[in-house]
């Protein structure tokens, strides 16, 4: 035996007998699973009560008011001119502003996911910049920008181009409002997955758009679905800055949420909540929908695992 062996050997013993009459001094952690009961009882209890209050409270008195008295006025205010023109001017504005978007977040969360590129940092901060403005404040923007106090707005009118008080310039408004919807989902997925797929699909001979939509697109199908379903629900019942541009024309520019406001500012509450309880219905979906579509991903997921 070497003189190192016996030098472990003695350092192995001196240390054993050391512990032996030290023994740490062990404090005794409350476990915050194991809570008294009355402790559990009470934070279950806040949670249910702020649910009740804030969520299901409201959601009862919308369909409350809604069918207060009976239910064909009901369908009659749905079935209204105004109420149906707001409705299809929704789902235009809609059907406009979330296909744009759409390409806009595939576009942005490639370039950003996959590329290193200058100003990358500072096209991330734009595409989060909605959600720091003020709708009212985004609307009041377009309203400088293409009103007719200024050259850009006198020229559009002097060729009968109309932006704002107009279809256009609601399409504007809710762009601007829900383009970080769809990036924001794509964003961080694409980043965690990587560009070794892509890669390899290129060594193989694939072309940009092969490599898309036979590589790319099936790994994030369902977070670009969860970003069109938050975008399509935000354009549907964005108020502010479609409020700002609209010029609340009747049958021309209203749409469901204004619609909303209009009937409540007159005194016609059945109405007003027949409507909104079209959006409300959409909220519900909404969240169905994206329940739903966790649930599949995170079985893909575990699938794949």
């Amino acid at each position: 035996m070497g003189i190192v062996d016996r030098i472990r050997g003695l350092w192995r013993v001196i240390r054993g007998l050391y512990f032996s009459h030290h023994k740490p001094q062990t404090t005794n952690h409350a476990d915050p699973l194991t809570e008294p009961l009355w402790v559990k009882a009470l934070l279950t209890a806040i949670a249910l009560a702020f649910v009740g209050i804030f969520i299901l409270a409201p959601l009862f008195t919308i369909f409350f008011e809604a069918f207060a008295k009976g239910v064909k006025p009901y369908f009659s205010s749905l079935a209204e001119p105004d109420a149906l023109s707001a409705i299809k001017l929704t789902l235009l504005v809609a059907g406009i502003s979330v296909p744009l978007n759409v390409v806009f977040g595939v576009c942005a969360a490639w370039c950003i996911a996959k590329f290193e590129f200058l100003g990358k940092n500072l096209l991330l901060t734009l595409i989060s910049l909605p959600f720091a403005v003020s709708p009212v404040i985004s609307g009041l923007i377009y309203i400088l920008i293409f009103g007719i106090h200024n050259k850009f707005g006198s020229y559009l009118q002097e060729h009968n181009i109309q932006i704002i008080f107009a279809v256009p310039g609601l399409v504007i408004a809710t762009i601007f409002v829900t383009f970080p919807f769809v990036a924001r989902e794509l964003i961080p997925l694409m980043q965690e997955q990587g560009s070794e797929e892509e890669e390899a699909a290129v060594l193989l001979g694939a072309k940009g758009f092969q490599t898309f939509w036979n590589v790319t697109l099936p790994n994030i199908k369902w977070g670009l679905l969860y970003g069109v379903l938050l975008c399509n629900a935000r354009a549907m019942g964005e108020f502010g800055a479609v409020s700002v541009v609209s010029g609340h024309i009747r049958g021309e520019t209203v749409t469901i949420p204004l619609h909303v406001e209009i009937l409540y500012n007159e005194y016609n509450f059945v109405a007003a909540f027949a409507v909104a309880s079209l959006l409300t219905v959409l909220a519900l979906i909404t969240l169905v929908l994206k329940s739903l579509i966790e649930w599949k991903y995170k079985g893909e997921e575990s699938c794949k695992l």
